[in-house]
């Protein structure tokens, strides 16, 4: 009776899907984490924290999963190839519908006396687990009406509820045996093969968390992208036509007017932490040299002429690795301080 009560609360928020099951389902996860390091042990470092998610704490008894689609919303133009959309329509921004109604979700354990507990739950695994999709090749979690555009909310509780019948192997695939373009279009070879991926090598990996300014080769495949990465999922057949675009995301035109070419670049350590970085948090405190990087580096892969004046102005920047970037720039695009003026002059009509 709580379980269904649960459940029904659950699609009144606007949740597309509940499931609940038992806190300890997670002995296949480790399992697909050792296959992981041994095929990429330069990544090993990268997961191993993750083993900790397949051990829920003290005291867990279940796990309420639930779905919600964030396909819904209008993409800007300015964005598309830049940002990926999960991270333009994140559901963890306390100003969204989704969090507001993960807020409210909570509120309701709590008034039903069910206490929930921290633990960072392989929410992927747990929504296939509870039945409600499947994994593609691109290791994304499917619903069959929205595609991999899908965002998984979970909650670690103390009481014992009634569970979901569970298949005996979870990792099952909706893709066509035959299909595997995410793999074939993955540009740093990330993913490697069905339900695998060297997290080292991934874009969305290598654009917030990097050291350095990566080698040549890298910087070249990465594309125009700044942060996330939609290629494995919109070269998906899964995904066509899945992505409707009717609302408007809050808030999301007035950040995108940080996220010219120009004011990244201009931006200072105070707007970066106090504006940009709680919309964008998997930005690190420090990491604005890396977003300069990025655009630096997105802009030379663009090879738009109009901003070769740009791209030569950064190799005089105090941070070396935003020089460096620069200069690696002017040298694959041949330009100089005579092709630079020539094209100013050019976008000026002089």
């Amino acid at each position: 009776m709580l379980t269904s009560e649960i459940k029904r609360k659950a699609l009144q928020l606007g949740y597309l899907a509940c499931g609940v099951i038992p806190a300890n389902a997670f002995d296949e996860y480790t399992k697909h984490l050792d296959t992981r390091t041994q095929s990429f042990p330069e990544s090993e470092s990268l997961y191993e924290p993750f083993y900790a998610f397949a051990h829920p704490p003290e005291g867990a008894k279940s796990v309420i999963v639930c779905t919600r689609r964030y396909n819904g919303y209008h993409m800007p133009k300015s964005l598309g190839g830049l940002i990926g959309k999960l991270y333009l329509f994140h559901c963890m921004l306390p100003y969204s519908e989704a969090a507001r109604a993960a807020a409210e979700f909570e509120a309701y354990l709590q008034f039903r006396n069910i206490r929930t507990l921290t633990y960072d739950t392989p929410v992927r695994l747990a929504a296939s687990i509870a039945g409600l999709g499947t994994y593609g090749y691109n290791n994304f979690f499917y619903d069959s009406k929205h595609g991999s555009y899908v965002w998984i909310d979970t909650w670690v509780v103390d009481k014992t509820l009634e569970y979901d019948a569970t298949q005996e192997k979870v990792v099952l695939s909706a893709c066509s045996e035959a299909c595997q373009k995410c793999i074939k279009a993955c540009p740093t070879r990330a993913l490697a093969e069905p339900f695998s991926m060297n997290r080292g090598r991934c874009l969305t990996h290598l654009l917030t968390h990097a050291e350095d300014t990566l080698d040549e080769t890298t910087r070249g495949q990465m594309g125009r992208w700044l942060y996330g990465c939609d290629i494995c999922q919109d070269i998906c057949p899964m995904n066509k036509g899945k992505f409707e675009e009717t609302e408007e995301f809050p808030l999301l035109a007035e950040y995108a007017s940080y996220l010219t070419p120009e004011r990244i670049l201009e931006m200072d350590e105070n707007t970066f932490d106090n504006v940009f970085r709680p919309r964008f948090f998997a930005a690190g405190t420090g990491s604005l040299w890396q977003w300069k990087c990025n655009v630096l580096r997105s802009l030379v892969n663009a090879g738009d002429t109009r901003y070769y004046v740009l791209i030569q102005q950064y190799t005089a920047h105090p941070d070396p690795r935003v020089r460096e970037i620069a200069e690696w720039g002017c040298q694959r695009l041949g330009i100089s301080d005579a092709s630079a003026s020539r094209v100013s002059s050019t976008a000026r009509g002089t």
